[in-house]
Parts: C-alpha cells; sequence; structure tokens
C-alpha cells in the first residue's frame, strides 16, 4: 500500500483527501484537536497523529511517530493552514509572525524532518491563488504562500529531484476555512475604526465563499491526478478566480495596484 501524510486533516481539502486516499492506502492524518482523534481511528487505513503548527515541539514528536511507524512515505500534503486578516497599518507583528509560523515555516519544519523517508516521493502543498499576491487586507495569508512556494521549491532544486514538490493554488473553495478565518480575525473585524468598511465586507465576503466557493472534490480530483503522474508540474492553478489572478500578476505593481484599488472601492461601494 502506499502511504500519506496529510496535515490538516480534519476539516477542508484536509479531510476530504484523507477520506479519498484511505480507500486503497495508508494514510497518517494529523490533526490538531485532540476531540478528532476518536474519529481519525475509526477510520479504515487511517492513523491519527498530534501536529499543532504553532508548537515545534509537536511537529517533532509527530515526525518521530511516523519514522516509528514506516519507513518510506510516498506522499506528504501539507494542508494545515489559517487566515490571518487586517489591515497592515493597524495589525500587530506578532499576528503577521503566527501566519508565517502556521503556513509556511511549520511545514517546512515538518518536511525536513521527514525527508529520510520520502526519497522519490512527492510533497503536495496546498498553497492559493493568494500566493500571487494581490489580495488587500490578508497581505499576510498572501505571503505566507508565497514564501511558502517559493522555500519548497528550493528545497526540489537543492535535493537535485529527490523528492518533487508540486504548489496547488485553489481559488475560493467551499470549506470551513472561511468562517473560521471571520472568528480568528474577529478582533480586527469588529474593532478597525479606520477600515470599518473594508473590514465589513471582508467578513461577508469570506461567508458567502464558503458557500459559494468551488467544491473541495474538484480540488481531490486534481491531486489525485497529480499523485498518479510520473513527472507533474511544479504548480497547478484551479478555478477561473485562480486563473485570472495569476493573469492579474504578471502586471507591474503599478499597475496591479490601480487595479486593485479600484475594484475595493467598486466593491464596497456596491455593498
Amino acid at each position: 500500500m502506499k502511504k500519506y501524510v496529510i496535515t490538516g486533516a480534519t476539516s477542508g481539502i484536509g479531510k476530504a483527501l484523507v477520506e479519498e486516499f484511505s480507500k486503497d492506502a495508508k494514510v497518517f492524518a494529523g490533526y490538531r484537536n485532540p476531540k478528532y482523534e476518536p474519529e481519525l481511528s475509526m477510520m479504515n487505513n487511517v492513523i491519527p497523529f498530534l501536529i499543532d503548527m504553532e508548537k515545534p515541539y509537536t511537529i517533532m514528536n509527530a515526525a518521530d511517530f511516523i519514522r516509528n511507524n514506516t519507513e518510506k512515505v510516498d506522499v506528504l500534503i501539507n494542508a494545515a493552514g489559517c487566515v490571518a486578516a487586517g489591515a497592515m497599518e493597524n495589525m500587530e507583528i506578532s499576528k503577521i509572525r503566527r501566519q508565517f509560523e502556521v503556513n509556511t515555516f511549520s511545514h517546512l519544519d515538518f518536511t525536513q524532518k521527514l525527508l529520510p523517508l520520502l526519497g522519490g516521493g512527492k510533497v503536495i502543498n496546498i498553497s492559493s491563488m493568494a500566493s500571487f499576491g494581490i489580495f488587500p487586507f490578508v497581505a499576510p495569508y498572501c505571503a505566507s504562500k508565497r514564501a511558502m512556494d517559493i522555500l519548497f521549491n528550493s528545497l526540489e532544486v537543492e535535493t537535485d529531484d529527490r523528492i518533487k514538490v508540486v504548489s496547488i493554488k485553489p481559488g475560493v473553495i467551499a470549506t470551513p476555512l472561511w468562517s473560521k478565518s471571520v472568528e480568528l480575525n474577529k478582533d480586527s473585524i469588529e474593532h478597525d475604526k479606520t477600515y470599518e468598511k473594508q473590514m465589513e465586507f471582508l467578513a461577508k465576503n469570506a461567508l458567502k465563499n464558503e458557500k459559494k466557493g468551488l467544491p473541495v472534490s474538484k480540488v481531490v480530483e486534481l491531486i489525485k491526478r497529480v499523485d498518479a503522474m510520473e513527472n507533474p508540474k511544479s504548480s497547478y492553478t484551479i478555478g477561473k478566480d485562480a486563473f485570472f489572478a495569476e493573469l492579474v500578476s504578471k502586471l507591474s505593481f503599478t499597475g496591479i495596484n490601480k487595479l486593485m484599488k479600484f475594484g475595493l472601492k467598486h466593491k464596497i461601494k456596491g455593498e
């Protein structure tokens, strides 16, 4: 049986991937909240493990657990993540650091520790169209995903193709990430009086995305195809909005800034 390691296994894309790949493969499924451990334990071919992307000691323990239970990992899927939202003018630096810790540094740390098991295998990162870096009021999220892409691309090059790294860049996906992000950023949304209208729009748009985004199943289908490929590309974009974001990212910074300012004013006014 092939062996997969999947973080963020209790919701959204990560959960859907665990359900799909455990049908005919062994899956090590990472959870942060212990309440999900019994549910994961009851699934066929699933081995739960605790990992909190904010706590390095749990990353070390998770890697040790996996090394003690298998000699090889065919595919590591880094799916855990969160969204830090707010205005750059007012956001605490500690919040930005946490964003990078959860979305970027923790995944690199975990991957480094599993490299001895990954020879010839794949690392599939759930990045985002945000990695194209053109979305106001979620700049830390955009930057953390972009940094993730850059660091992991370098990892593949430097290890001389000992592993294959693939970045999946979805557009808006219908997952609980959106309502979780509203709750996580409640302080910014409710108390930033400088950007009150923008924060209200951000929250409303996030909750709308949770219902109207692309189905998670579409992302799972793409990842299954990537998994089956002997030599996949380094990056895949999925969703019309993601393709548009990729296209816009090819403009100059000046052009992008003008377009974003115009679009933001138009949308807020429309609200």
